[in-house]
C-alpha cells in the first residue's frame, strides 16, 4: 500500500536524512492548508511542527508516496513510539503553484516539549538547507 507523507525538515531531499526517505517525489513544492509553527529545538537543533492549527505560517516542504516499509522505516526515525517525541497524524496541504489540497501524513512534534527545550528559531514558514546544519543526529 502507498502513502502519502509531507516532509518539511530532515526527511527533504538533499537533507541530513533524506536517506530514510525511500519514498517517490511528488513534483513541485507544497504547503500546509493552515498555518502551524515550525520550530528549530534543542541540543540536536530539531524540525519541530507542532499540532497548533492557525498558530504560525504555512509551512513549506515536499509530497512523497512511500510503501509500509518506507513509512515504517521513517516512523523509527520520528521516534513515534516514544514520548515526547513525533507522532504521525493527517492534514491537507496544497502545491504552491496551484492545485487541489490533498489529504497526506505528517510528523508533529509533541507540543509540552517546546517549552522544556531551547526554540533555536521560528515559529519558521521552511526549513532551509542553511538550518540543517545546525542539525546534529541523535536528537
Amino acid at each position: 500500500m502507498l502513502h502519502r507523507i509531507f516532509v518539511y525538515g530532515t526527511l527533504k531531499q538533499g537533507f541530513p536524512n533524506c536517506h530514510i526517505n525511500r519514498g517517490q517525489r511528488v513534483p513541485g513544492v507544497f504547503v500546509t492548508t493552515q498555518p502551524y509553527p515550525l520550530y528549530i529545538l534543542g541540543e540536536a537543533h530539531l524540525p519541530w511542527l507542532v499540532q497548533q492549527p492557525g498558530q504560525g505560517h504555512a509551512v513549506a516542504g515536499e509530497l512523497y508516496e512511500v510503501d509500509d516499509a518506507g513509512l515504517a522505516a521513517m516512523d523509527v526515525l520520528e521516534q513515534i513510539d516514544e514520548p515526547g517525541w513525533y507522532h504521525r497524524e493527517r492534514i491537507q496541504v496544497q502545491p504552491v503553484d496551484s492545485g487541489e489540497a490533498v489529504q497526506t501524513f505528517v510528523y508533529f512534534g509533541s507540543t509540552p516539549r517546546v517549552a522544556l527545550e531551547t526554540v533555536h528559531a521560528g515559529p519558521l514558514a521552511v526549513y532551509t538547507a542553511e538550518h540543517a546544519t545546525t542539525y546534529r543526529e541523535g536528537g
